[in-house]
């Protein structure tokens, strides 16, 4: 039987693998200097040091060569490191965009978790303030002042014009009936689309314009006119331009007298006037004048009736002495000369009945 031949004791035994090459930044130098690296460079930028530390937790915990106990206290160091050379937290805590010299911000600064680093912020430089733009001049427009507000309305829309309008007066009234208000004040301008507008302030017609838009109208007062005769009162009134002349009354100042025909009373006597002297005289007012015969006189301000103050009547038929052709016969009156109605139809004398005055070799009678 053939039996395998031993191996020679002169052969060479099998060659040794060669130990792996330890790169530079696996050393315990390198990593070292990396730990020592972050509070370096974390002085000359907190990113930097930031970066560093990673990049020092990162070769320890790769190593498999140092324990978890090692690898955790050398994470805290680094930490420790970079927290030395962090900046301060500003003192009142308030976390966001601090403000620092030279227009620089630091956000992360304020009230967060205990080891925050404070990150400069990027500083946005604000945009250059846009030029202002040139003021648009206002559209040339006809002058309508003086116009009804309706006719000046129609005239504007016509030539292109928004039309908007409002009370001139402090008093801030709709406006009604566009014919019976008169444009004191005008202003144009643009619309957000671009169209020509205009606005009118106006005023009913035949009051005075105010000072300014908005403000109180100036109206003019009454007149004294106590004693003036009717015909220069009637006047007087009319020219302060609110009233027309169509609008001032006569009435009598005693209630049992009564106003001759029209054009009669001319030279009678203004007693009391409504409104009363130094009140306003404004377009919606009936202006009353109340008049008295010259040789009548005018009632005493102080009298005991009242506002109703008459003149004497003796007979008390309705005539006032002054007139009455009949003061004696309360059955014949300037109305009724032959006598009033169911009445006995002759004036009584002194043996007469009727009631009459018993006035014989009198003038009265």
């Amino acid at each position: 039987m053939h039996r395998p031949s031993a191996p020679s004791s002169s052969s060479s035994p099998p060659p040794v693998p060669a130990a792996p090459r330890t790169r530079w930044w696996q050393t315990v130098r390198a990593r070292v200097g990396f730990f020592l690296a972050v509070p370096v460079l974390g002085l000359i930028s907190p990113y930097l040091g930031f970066a560093m530390m990673v990049v020092a937790v990162f070769l320890v915990w790769k190593d498999g060569s140092w324990n978890r106990g090692t690898k955790a206290a050398a994470t805290v160091v680094a930490f420790a490191l970079l927290g030395s050379v962090a900046p301060d937290r500003p003192e009142d805590g308030a976390r966001g965009t601090e403000a620092r010299p030279g227009g620089k911000a630091v956000v992360g600064a304020g009230t967060g978790d205990a080891g925050t680093v404070g990150i400069p912020a990027r500083t946005t430089p604000p945009p250059p303030p846009s030029p202002s733009p040139t003021a648009r001049p206002r559209p040339a427009a006809k002058d309508y002042r003086g116009m009804s507000l309706d006719d000046a309305r129609k005239a504007a829309e016509a030539a292109g014009f928004g039309v908007d309008e409002h009370d001139a007066s402090d008093q801030d009234k709709s406006i009604w009936m566009r014919l019976n208000w008169t444009v004191c004040f005008q202003r144009t301008g643009w619309t957000s689309s671009g169209t020509k507008s205009i606005d009118f302030g106006a005023v009913k017609k035949g009051a005075p314009c105010p000072r300014e838009d908005g403000g109180a109208i100036p109206w003019p007062t009454m007149p004294n006119l106590v004693w003036k005769t009717w015909r220069t009162a009637h006047k007087e009134v009319a020219a302060l331009g609110t009233v027309p002349a169509d609008r001032v009354m006569a009435s009598t100042a005693y209630v049992n007298d009564q106003l001759p025909d029209e054009g009669e009373y001319d030279d009678w006597r203004v007693c009391v006037t409504d409104p009363a002297k130094g009140e306003d005289v404004t377009v919606d007012l009936w202006v009353t004048l109340e008049l008295t015969h010259p040789d009548n006189g005018c009632p005493a301000p102080d009298r005991e009736d009242g506002d109703r103050p008459s003149l004497p009547d003796r007979d008390d038929d309705g005539d006032p002495d002054y007139r009455d052709p009949f003061p004696g016969d309360r059955h014949r009156n300037s109305t009724f000369p032959n006598g009033l109605p169911g009445g006995s139809g002759g004036s009584s004398d002194g043996n007469g009945s009727g009631g009459g005055w018993n006035c014989p070799r009198t003038r009265w009678c």
